[in-house]
């Protein structure tokens, strides 16, 4: 008996001892957590009766070179509901449903979805926004917000680019200059209790937006806005599948103008230009359509650029000097290389001819012989001078590269035709780049928009620099050429891009796209002026026009008419003729 009480006692101790050891511990535990880790548990509680909401930053503004806005913000709203604090869930419904335009039942859905927040609706014009605002049901909540605009509509479509419903860039120079222009969102803090409610009488936190930068960009308004009008004229006139105009400074690489016609309004980038019922479209098709509206010619797609080429053989054969200006030739209207008979444009030929005047009539047999003097390594060492083989770096998204022979797989008949423009492929921005480096005295540049970040005060934030270009032709050979192409606008295929008082030189093409049994051609000319000194270069491509599509009588002539207008607007001075003296 005795036994069993001492065997107790020690149990009730042992279990006393245990007790207390474990309140001690508690009570360490409990002054560490206060005295120590008492910040972070603080900061986690208010983390959890905290409820964020996102105000979007104000995006940076795109701007021509003259301070005209092409691309702006517009004051809408985001409506939102949060589900603990809606006291009328039916009547906040209702509401939603006819003020916003939706669905009842995807309305239903997000009000009596148990969630912190529930976006229902974003991009809602301010004025819409204020409406709710007004009913003030308990729960509902309208913040402002940005909705990128583009005061031009359709203006330079394929270069500006648009953004999405985040108002994050999707293409052009939109998504390129990213970075820049997006800035910083801020948020909304609001302090609620346990089951969400907003606590009253508690301020709400405002961590506020930082706006994005500026950028400032080379494109003109005025230039790119005459452009696109004569695109679209001559679209219409050819029933072309569409026009892409380029106009650059072949100084400093600074494009002026590139439109593609037909453009999209980018304010609603969505709807398809072609006015196609989309409903019964399935979703592929649909977005396949999309992304061809708005591929961007002038960068994406390659094409073979026929005579206008003519201009790189010529320079690199007159470096190379395996060719003169005084060297004859004799042209029966077609040139045998191999097993090949190659035609002339002119069938019956152009018979005696030196090298200046084969240029004027853009002779397929001589420039082929001057290829072939060059022959396959000089020809592959002067693409890779030129540049002509990487991509020309513009700051836009997604350039297409050339495509060319391999050199290893380049035999006399390719090179033959590769010497006039044929059997590969290359950019029109690449083809006006390598062209215009060529006329300026011989520099390679590199073609851009970008010029400057500013904020919003005007205060400058970056320069863009641009590589400087390496020397790719002699002073003397470039000279040679803008000479030889002075010609040829002058009294050649090109005249039909003559303007009385300006020196203008260029040269003319027709290509025909794969496969030829369609009998789709390529019409284009490619020019320059002050052709002793040149301050802007022009492309202007015609893809499949109808009817008459030589380069020379179609596309030649909309050149000297956009030249003759835009001349004088950058301030290169009309000469006075004794012709135009005689009409005075």
């Amino acid at each position: 008996m005795r036994k069993n009480k001492t065997w107790n006692r020690r149990k009730i101790l042992l279990t006393f001892g245990i007790v207390m050891g474990l309140a001690a511990a508690l009570a360490c535990r409990l002054v560490y957590l206060m005295a120590v880790d008492s910040g972070d548990y603080a900061e986690k509680a208010q983390d959890l009766h905290e409820r964020e909401r996102d105000i979007k930053a104000a995006r940076g503004r795109i701007i021509d070179t003259k301070g005209v806005v092409l691309a702006d913000n517009r004051s809408v709203c985001t409506v939102s509901v949060i589900h603990s604090q809606i006291e009328e869930p039916e009547a906040v419904i209702a509401m939603l449903t006819e003020e916003l335009g939706l669905e009842e039942e995807d309305v239903r859905e997000r009000v009596e979805k148990v969630s912190s927040i529930e976006r229902i609706k974003t991009n809602v014009d301010k004025e819409i926004g204020d409406r709710i605002r007004s009913y003030e049901y308990a729960g509902v909540k309208v913040d402002e917000d940005y909705k990128r605009y583009y005061p031009l509509g359709d203006l330079a479509s394929t270069v500006l680019g648009f953004t999405g419903s985040d108002n994050q860039g999707i293409i052009g120079l939109e998504v390129k200059y990213e970075e820049y222009l997006q800035g910083i969102p801020g948020q909304i803090l609001t302090l609620t209790d346990a089951r969400g409610v907003e606590i009253e009488n508690v301020a709400e936190t405002r961590e506020e937006p930082v706006d994005g930068y500026d950028l400032y960009i080379s494109l003109d308004a005025n230039i790119q806005e005459y452009a696109q009008q004569m695109a679209e004229k001559v679209m219409e006139q050819k029933q072309a599948d569409g026009v892409s105009i380029l106009l650059m400074n072949p100084q400093n690489g600074e494009i002026l103008a590139m439109t593609n016609v037909p453009e999209f309004d980018l304010n609603d980038p969505f709807t398809l230009h072609t006015g196609e019922d989309t409903f019964q479209m399935d979703d592929k098709t649909y977005q396949d359509k999309l992304n061809q509206m708005w591929r961007n010619r002038c960068i994406n797609d390659t094409y073979e650029p026929g005579s206008t080429f003519k201009i790189i053989t010529a320079s690199a054969g007159l470096e190379e000097k395996v060719v003169s200006t005084d060297d004859q030739f004799f042209c029966p209207g077609y040139i045998v290389v191999e097993d090949r008979r190659i035609r002339c444009h002119k069938t019956t030929g152009h018979g005696s001819e030196d090298f200046v005047h084969a240029a004027m009539n853009s002779c397929n047999p001589v420039f082929i012989e001057v290829g072939l003097r060059l022959g396959v390594d000089n020809m592959y060492k002067y693409f890779q001078q030129f540049g002509l083989m990487e991509k020309t770096g513009v700051d836009l998204p997604g350039e297409a590269g050339t495509i060319m022979h391999q050199k290893e797989n380049m035999g006399q008949v390719e090179l033959a035709t590769v010497a006039f423009g044929q059997s590969f492929q290359i950019t029109p921005l690449q083809l006006l780049t390598t062209a215009s480096s060529l006329i300026n005295g011989g520099v390679r540049i590199t073609p851009h928009f970008g010029v400057q970040v500013c904020d919003r005060e005007g205060n400058v934030v970056e320069t863009m620099e641009y590589e400087e270009g390496e020397r790719i032709l002699s002073e003397e050979t470039s000279e040679t050429v803008r000479g030889i192409l002075e010609k040829v606008v002058a009294e050649g295929t090109g005249k039909n891009a003559y303007v009385e008082g300006f020196h203008i030189g260029g040269k003319t093409a027709t290509s025909q796209t794969l496969p030829r049994s369609a009998n789709k051609y390529i019409s284009s000319f490619l020019g320059f002026a002050p052709a002793d000194d040149p301050q802007v270069a022009g492309l202007i491509v015609i893809y499949n026009p109808q009817g008459v599509y030589y380069g020379g009588t179609i596309a030649a002539p909309v050149m000297g008419e956009i030249f003759a207008n835009i001349l004088p607007y950058l301030g290169i001075e009309r000469e006075i003729t004794q012709e135009s003296q005689e009409e005075m």
